[in-house]
C-alpha cells in the first residue's frame, strides 16, 4: 500500500477497481483513458463522444465510481466529447490525494484539467458533489464554466441532520460494526426510494466496507462567490433526497445564483430510477441546446 490511501487493504481497492472494469462495458461507449498530470495528483480521465463535439466535463459523485454516476448521462455521449475524470481522493485511478472542498482546489484542478485538453472552457455536468465541485469552480474561476448543470446538488442546502442520522448514519454503523445487510438495504432505499441498482448496492456495499469514506461536503455556496459567474445554470433536484431536498435546494438556489434559467425537482430520491433518468437526460439535452451555443466550446 501507499503511504497515503484511501483503502483500508490492497484486497478492497482491488474489488472496488473491479467493479469500475464491470461498470464501463454497461455504459455501451468506447472511451479513451488519459492520465493528466495536475498539481494535486495524476488524473484518470475517460473520454468519448465525437472528436469535433463541443466539450462537456462531468464530475462524479463522491464516495462511489465514476462510471456509477457517468453511466445518468449515456445519452448526451453521441453529441458532445465528453471528459469525465475520476475524482481525487475517490475510488477509482486518480491520486488518492484528498484535497479541501473549502477553497479553490477544486477549481485550480478543473482548470489543470481542461488547460491539459487545450480547452478554455466548458460545460459541466455534476451529480452531488461533482455539483459541488462545479460550484467551486464558478466562485474561483468562473470564466471556465460555459454553461452548468447541478444535480442533486451538494454546496447550496443540505437536508436534516436528524434525518441523515436515522436512515443513512445508524444504519452504516450497524453495517459496519455487525455486518448488518439490513443496515445496507435501509441506506440502498433512502437513497434512492427503492430504486437502487442491484449493481450500485454492491458497489455502495464494498466501498463501506473497503474506503475510508470521505465525510467532508464542499461548503455551502454564498451569494458573494457567484457575484462573477454569469453561465448559464440549470438545477435538478429530486423531493425525497434525504441529503439534498429538491425544494430547498431550488429555493437556495434561486436566491444565489446569478443566471439561474432552469430549476426542476423530481419526485425521487439522491439516487434517480431509470424512468426518471429519461426525463432528466431529455430536460438537459434541452438546457444544452438553448443554452450551450458554439462559442462557448474550445
Amino acid at each position: 500500500m501507499s503511504v497515503q490511501t484511501i483503502y483500508t487493504s490492497e484486497e478492497g481497492k482491488r474489488r472496488i477497481l473491479n467493479y469500475y472494469e464491470a461498470y464501463l462495458p454497461l455504459i455501451k461507449v468506447e472511451f479513451e483513458r488519459v492520465y493528466v498530470d495536475t498539481r494535486f495528483g495524476i488524473t484518470h480521465t475517460l473520454v468519448a463522444g465525437p472528436v469535433e463535439g463541443k466539450p462537456l466535463f462531468i464530475f462524479q459523485g463522491g464516495n462511489c465510481i465514476n462510471p456509477m454516476t457517468l453511466s445518468w448521462f449515456s445519452s448526451l455521449f453521441e453529441e458532445y466529447r465528453i471528459y469525465a475524470p475520476d475524482t481525487i481522493g475517490n475510488p477509482g485511478y486518480s491520486a488518492e490525494t484528498r484535497v479541501s472542498a473549502k477553497d479553490d482546489s477544486y477549481a485550480l484542478w478543473v482548470a489543470d484539467l481542461m488547460n491539459h485538453f487545450g480547452i478554455e472552457k466548458s460545460a459541466c455536468i455534476g451529480p452531488s458533489y461533482g455539483a459541488g465541485i462545479i460550484l467551486r469552480t464558478a466562485a474561483y474561476m468562473p470564466e471556465k464554466i460555459a454553461c452548468s448543470v447541478l444535480m442533486a446538488p451538494s454546496g447550496l442546502q443540505m437536508g436534516s441532520k436528524l434525518k441523515m442520522v436515522q436512515k443513512i448514519l445508524l444504519p452504516l454503523i450497524r453495517f459496519q460494526l455487525f455486518s448488518d445487510k439490513r443496515g445496507l438495504q435501509k441506506i440502498a432505499d433512502a437513497m434512492s426510494l427503492n430504486s437502487m441498482k442491484e449493481i450500485d448496492r454492491q458497489i455502495i456495499e464494498d466501498i463501506f466496507t473497503h474506503v475510508d469514506l470521505s465525510h467532508e461536503m464542499p461548503k455551502r455556496t454564498e451569494k458573494k462567490e457567484l457575484a462573477q459567474y454569469t453561465s448559464p445554470t440549470m438545477v435538478l433536484a429530486g423531493t425525497e433526497d434525504i441529503f439534498f431536498p429538491g425544494d430547498q435546494v431550488v429555493a437556495r438556489a434561486e436566491a444565489i445564483i446569478p443566471n439561474l434559467v432552469a430549476a426542476t425537482t423530481y419526485p425521487m430520491g439522491h439516487f434517480p430510477s431509470d424512468a426518471y433518468l429519461q426525463k432528466m437526460n431529455d430536460d438537459i439535452k434541452q438546457f444544452l441546446s438553448e443554452h450551450y451555443s458554439f462559442s462557448c466550446g474550445d
